[in-house]
């Protein structure tokens, strides 16, 4: 009664057989010495030939579940390979005693999860996705196809630490086009998406216990990249210039900083600030981390040259990545290093992964060197800026006096101010109703500011035509949050 057999499924009859048999004995439904029926049996209930039942209990008996005794049949081993299976597992969790997480793990292990994501396609206004509906997948796929003809046998093996030469030469022409600095291509480092990038920069420049200082509010993943380090952490206020650090008492060794387009508020820090920062940094001798994570997209205003472009010192560390600009899944991003940082950052990387795939590397290249990768930015500011605009509309005409938008000039989301009810009961409504928005108080370490009142809303997944009746779904979601 233990055994099932079907013709249809890709697994032979023979596997099929031994499967269950095995599956009956290590969940205990077999239990040790009892006898077997025997094949000529289980072939005749199963209308199988005898050879496909005798083969299965023969590789049983090669892997000590069972055994045969001459006259007497065959029967379970009293000692099986698997007798740890036969418990539970939550059993054998429970009674395991397994080593405690190091300090530093333990307090990792706390880090809050702040993306609340719906299963499925990305949903109106999902934080951080940009419009998938609206990748070159025509394009993309003609360039893996061609370089999948391409592949020879020496590009199999490892590659170089620091990337790929091809996508490290395209990046540095890239970011001296489009971003306002230059650098050589022995500068860049790639790395397997910005957060590996952060991870390294803060354990190859922090000792535990250094401090280091963070945008109030910030993004949660440079907070845990710092704490990985061991860094002590210290939030900085943000104001209308951005990174308000002046009246920082204590020295950092390290600060990070989203300038154009600040995470999550979205103001970019002003000339003079950054202007500031770079002397102070000078003086402190201290590591600034630019994140320019989304700052390729902007409305109607100049952007204004990044720290890196402005240093003169060497202190800018700049972080780029490909998650906003193409898809995030692809995991691709890159490190602007000073020159004397470039090799203790590639010997630190042969820690973690060694390098990210070079076949996805040398797409990418292609990408950024035929110009592909410039066009679809331009193309993409354009329909962000037309879903940007169809979110504004809705806000005013579905949401007036209740949430209330802040100007937005750069990047792929929006901050909403709460003026009816409290952000986190609004987000979980929200949730519920298939809308994915995230409360701005998540991102504050100190929950009782009253300016962390607000949403975050992701518009670069929304079209247009999704993003009416989207809003119409918040708009419920602050009534019902209200009501309750």
């Amino acid at each position: 009664m233990f055994i099932r057999v079907d013709p249809r499924q890709r697994e032979s009859l023979q596997l099929q057989i031994y499967e269950s048999v095995r599956k009956a004995i290590l969940g205990g439904v077999l239990t040790p010495g009892a006898r077997l029926p025997s094949s000529r049996e289980i072939a005749d209930d199963l209308g199988v030939s005898r050879m496909t039942a005798v083969l299965a209990f023969d590789q049983l008996a090669a892997e000590g579940y069972v055994t045969s005794r001459v006259g007497a049949g065959t029967f379970v081993n009293r000692e099986l390979p698997d007798a740890g299976a036969l418990v539970p597992a939550s059993a054998r969790a429970a009674v395991a005693q397994h080593p405690q997480l190091s300090q530093r793990g333990a307090g990792l292990s706390q880090t809050p999860r702040v993306i609340r994501k719906i299963a499925g396609p990305p949903r109106a206004f999902r934080v951080g996705t940009p419009a998938l509906d609206k990748f070159p997948l025509g394009l993309w796929n003609r360039l893996l196809s061609r370089h999948a003809r391409q592949l020879a046998s020496a590009d199999l093996d490892y590659g170089d630490a620091a990337g790929l030469p091809a996508l490290r030469e395209a990046i540095a022409a890239h970011v001296s086009r489009a971003r306002g600095t230059s650098c050589t291509a022995d500068q860049v480092i790639v790395v397997a998406g910005a957060q590996q990038g952060l991870d390294m920069i803060a354990r190859l420049l922090l000792d535990p216990g250094d401090l280091a200082w963070v945008e109030e509010p910030c993004y949660p993943g440079a907070w845990a990249a710092l704490a990985a380090a061991g860094a002590r952490i210290e939030p900085v206020p943000v104001d209308e210039q951005g990174l308000a650090f002046e009246q920082q008492r204590n020295i950092a060794r390290l600060v990070y900083t989203t300038p154009s387009h600040q995470f999550p508020l979205g103001v970019p820090m002003s000339l003079p600030r950054r202007l500031a920062l770079l002397r102070w940094a000078r003086e402190a001798r201290a590591w600034v981390v630019e994140d320019d994570y989304d700052s390729e997209f902007r409305y109607g205003s100049r952007p204004i040259p990044c720290l890196h472009g402005l240093d003169t010192d060497g202190r800018v560390i700049y972080v780029g990545s490909f998650s906003k600009t193409l898809f995030p899944s692809m995991r691709l991003a890159y490190v602007i290093v000073p020159p004397d940082l470039h090799l203790p950052m590639v010997k630190a990387r042969l820690a973690s992964d060694i390098h990210p795939p070079t076949f996805l590397q040398g797409v990418v290249a292609d990408l950024i060197g035929e110009g592909h990768f410039e066009r679809h930015v331009r193309r993409m500011n354009t329909e962000y800026r037309s879903r940007l605009h169809a979110l504004e509309e809705a806000m005013r005409r579905y949401c007036h006096g209740a949430l209330e938008l802040r100007p937005v000039t750069a990047g792929l989301h929006a901050v909403a101010d709460v003026l009816v009810g409290e952000d986190t009961a609004i987000a979980r409504e929200a949730h519920e109703r298939g809308i994915e928005t995230m409360p701005l108080s998540a991102y504050y370490s100190k929950r009782s500011d009253s300016s962390a009142n607000g949403l975050v809303l992701g518009f670069g997944s929304v079209p247009p035509r999704v993003v009416t009746e989207s809003v119409k779904r918040l708009a419920g979601a602050v009534e019902a949050a209200a009501r309750r």
